[in-house]
């Protein structure tokens, strides 16, 4: 049985997630996280963690970690259990997502596969508390240690796996062990072989014979508590996207007007060459792309120093001295550069 309302002057109602599709943006963006009328169950998210469920039975593992939609990606610290973000429970709110911030974590199967596997690191972790081994802190190094603010990663280090974007076991004990987690329980994975001659082959071996142990015995924190569960959440999807491209906009008093130059010109000479800043838009799409495949960053972020370029080389009447090709290449190490500048400068993590 639906409810009627009057909101902004236009006749609403308690939506399923199928009103969704009939919603202009803006309409949807004023809706309540709470009031979307999302579930997991009749979702493809349902069969991801199925299938999750499947990789850990084959494994020997009886553990299931909690799963609930929340505002996104997250596993609480003391809580055998997931939160998935809520975009991921219908395609609407998918293409709202990636028109929001350029790109939706975890939209595709595979991509979201690897996030579950990784949560999943994190759920074992609670329920059993590994971190509190000693063994494991002689793996993996203390958990206690301070989450870092950013951490510069040393991409050509072997003594960490590879699985989620920027190297993203570099930055803490505790992600440290939910990659190496997340490798080890791909199904078909042949880590033994990949990682042959690595340092990261320890820690792979140690958490194998770890699960070995852990399937015969109980976790010790089974509790199905949910933190920020969707329905709690009466923040509206403006409010969210706003407080998120808070989060990960550029400062605007970042400037690249020297490096700008370098890569453009202001002589007299160019002035019927094209413009660089129209260059740059017409390029935006697939340098921010192409940055945020290398860099492991949020599109969102790139983009907003595409922004600052482009306002710039306006300012600047900046034009093109080489060939489109050459500036192409260039400007995509000049914004990978000023993007992990931005980032190293700033007080937000450097992942996920």
């Amino acid at each position: 049985m639906s409810r009627t309302k009057r909101r902004k002057g236009v006749l609403t109602r308690s939506f399923g997630p199928a009103w969704l599709d009939d919603l202009a943006d803006d309409d949807l963006l004023d809706l309540r996280m709470c009031d979307l009328g999302l579930t997991i169950e009749g979702t493809p998210l349902e069969d991801r963690i199925s299938r999750l469920y499947g990789e850990l039975e084959a494994k020997g593992l009886s553990f299931k970690p909690n799963f609930w939609l929340s505002d996104e990606w997250f596993t609480p610290d003391v809580l055998p259990g997931v939160a998935i973000p809520f975009y991921l429970a219908y395609p609407r709110l998918i293409r709202l997502e990636q028109k929001q911030m350029f790109e939706a974590e975890g939209a595709t199967e595979e991509w979201c596969m690897r996030i579950l596997r990784h949560e999943t690191g994190h759920a074992i972790d609670n329920a059993y508390r590994l971190r509190r081994r000693k063994r494991w802190r002689e793996v993996f190094g203390p958990a206690s240690q301070p989450y870092p603010t950013y951490y510069r990663p040393k991409p050509y280090s072997k003594k960490f796996v590879l699985h989620l974007e920027m190297w993203y076991a570099q930055s803490h004990p505790t992600e440290d062990f939910a990659e190496t987690f997340a490798v080890w329980l791909k199904p078909r994975s042949t880590w033994r072989r990949d990682y042959e001659g690595w340092p990261a082959l320890r820690k792979l071996e140690f958490v194998d014979e770890l699960m070995g142990e852990l399937a015969h015995e109980r976790p010790k924190v089974v509790s199905r508590e949910r933190i920020d569960p969707i329905r709690t959440i009466r923040t509206t999807l403006r409010e969210h996207y706003e407080k998120k491209r808070r989060y990960y906009a550029v400062d605007a008093a970042n400037f690249y007007d020297e490096h700008l130059r370098r890569l453009f010109s202001d002589d007299p000479k160019h002035v019927h060459r094209p413009t660089a800043a129209g260059l740059l838009r017409k390029l935006r799409h697939d340098i921010r792309q192409r940055v945020a495949y290398w860099t492991g960053q949020y599109q969102y972020t790139i983009d907003q120093v595409l922004n600052e370029m482009i306002d710039r080389c306006r300012v600047l009447r900046l034009r093109l001295r080489r060939s489109i090709k050459d500036t192409e290449r260039d400007a995509i190490i000049l914004v990978t550069m000023e993007t992990m500048n931005h980032l190293t400068k700033s007080d937000r993590r450097v992942a996920m």
